[in-house]
């Protein structure tokens, strides 16, 4: 049974003509026939009675009207969603963003696409880094933001820019006064750091442990705005991402560059292929790939 059988008996139903049919459905008298007949032998019955004068229901043809109108105008509604979902004037989208870009650089893409889709729906889990990795993974979001994944597997990362560690002081220490810090000098201070697993602790502690060894940690917290207002408060110092630096500023801290070594890791969209998301996540990925900007201190 198909769309084009069901829509030929519904005009020959209300019209009772073959001929009345075939013009509202732009059909030639055999097709419009065919269609009826197709409808019939899938069914397994007639269900027009037809002579040389008229046309009429079988029992089992009045049984079907309502239902195949029924079929229709659910049908005519999925189209019409689908079809709206293609053009974007109508859908849902739901990505997942470590904290770190989600509390700063997620919302004016996100204003950015709402005003180019204000139809669409978009849901953003606000989660650690790893978790987004596994979000995307077990498909349970269409696209996450993160730092580059060590390993990608079957996943696609797309950069958007490279994050630098930057150095988050309380506004009275002395270290302010430099135009930039290198982590020696950072690291005589107590240290106000995020909890593990974030991977901002993790890449820390990689990338200066063998050098400089254990970070001599005072305070932990698992939120970057409280780790702001720590420092902002002179329990100690502490080292972001740029992409924080707006955040860390709010909160009263002053923020510094940071060199030997720089620390740096790209930050981008990660997928399973792109090829396969739909055309609201094609169109965030466009948004983000077009707006997202490295942040520096000068921006901040």
């Amino acid at each position: 049974m198909t769309v084009k059988q069901l829509r030929a008996f519904l005009a020959v139903a209300r019209t009772l003509s073959f001929t009345q049919a075939c013009e509202q459905l732009h059909l030639s008298q055999p097709a419009l026939s065919l269609a009826i007949k197709g409808l019939e032998d899938s069914l397994g019955g007639r269900l027009l009675i037809r002579t040389t004068r008229s046309v009429r229901l079988t029992p089992e043809g009045e049984s079907l009207v309502p239902l195949a109108k029924r079929l229709l105008v659910e049908w005519d509604n999925t189209e019409d969603a689908l079809r709206q979902r293609f053009t974007l004037q109508l859908g849902r989208l739901s990505l997942a963003a470590m904290p770190a870009f989600a509390g700063n650089l997620l919302a004016p893409a996100l204003g950015v696409f709402h005003r180019q889709h204000p139809r669409i729906n978009v849901t953003v889990h606000d989660v650690v880094n790893e978790q987004v990795i596994d979000m995307v993974r077990q498909r349970q979001v269409e696209m996450g933001i993160a730092f580059e994944p060590e390993a990608t597997g079957s996943l696609h990362f797309t950069p958007l820019f490279h994050d630098r560690f930057v150095a988050v002081l309380p506004p009275r220490s002395p270290l302010v006064q430099h135009s930039s810090l290198d982590w020696e000098s950072l690291m005589s201070w107590d240290f106000v750091a995020l909890q593990r697993p974030s991977m901002v602790r993790r890449l820390l502690e990689q990338q200066l442990g063998a050098r400089h060894g254990a970070l001599k940690v005072a305070f932990e917290t698992h939120q970057l705005a409280s780790v702001g207002r720590m420092v902002a408060n002179g329990l100690g110092v502490s080292a972001v991402p740029s992409l924080c630096l707006r955040q860390m500023q709010e909160a009263g801290a002053v923020c510094r560059p940071l060199k030997d070594p720089v620390i740096e890791r790209a930050v981008g969209v990660v997928t399973w292929n792109p090829h396969e998301l739909s055309v609201a996540a094609r169109a965030m990925l466009q948004v983000l790939v077009d707006n997202i900007e490295t942040p520096t201190l000068s921006e901040a």
